[in-house]
């Protein structure tokens, strides 16, 4: 069974997230490079950030280490997991997404992640039902709304049901924002 992670994982690219998520069980955010630069994007992390801590895994290269610096400006308290040029490398490429599992974990051990034992999910697939997130005409609307509101960003039903779990968002906050977007909406 693989370790779960209580923090998030900053990463670079949708290859990376393939690798990180063979070798653990971790929400991660996907930086796109220097996408993150754009406006609202620093706002997701701060979420993950304020609720579970984040931590940046990118490559061992200029840009990687650029993102770093970029992103430890605004959390100044990130946790940092490297891997070697030599673990990230395979013909020629070097990325996260070339580092074995072993690797990814060493990394993140070193970083000093946090292993969570037997966590409950306070949210539910019933709840985002019962609250119109899935299974309404008006879900993907509402799911913008709410990922809006909780700075979390928008997410299908099963990723919306992933973040809150996994985001440390609280039944108080999560009815708080329902309330709103009901009340803005009437």
């Amino acid at each position: 069974m693989k370790k779960q992670i209580k923090e998030v994982i900053v990463v670079e690219g949708r290859d990376d997230i393939s690798a990180v998520k063979a070798a653990v069980d971790a929400e991660i955010i996907q930086t796109n490079g220097f996408a993150i630069r754009k406006k609202g994007n620093v706002e997701k992390l701060r979420v993950a950030y304020e609720n579970k801590g984040i931590i940046v895994l990118t490559d061992p290269d200029f840009v990687g280490e650029e993102l770093r610096k970029y992103i430890s400006k605004f959390f100044p308290n990130v946790k940092q997991a490297y891997i070697s040029r030599k673990e990230g490398s395979k013909d020629g490429d070097v990325g996260v997404e070339n580092a074995t599992p072993e690797a990814i974990i060493k990394a993140l051990e070193n970083a000093k992640c946090e292993v969570v034992q037997n966590t409950e999910n306070i949210f539910t697939m019933n709840i985002l039902m019962e609250h119109k997130l899935s299974g309404s005409v008006e879900s993907k609307d509402l799911r913008e709304r709410l990922g809006t509101e909780l700075r979390i960003g928008y997410s299908n039903t099963k990723q919306m049901l992933s973040k809150l779990n996994r985001y440390g968002i609280t039944m108080k906050q999560f009815l708080e924002a329902v309330d709103k977007i009901e009340k803005a909406k009437n």
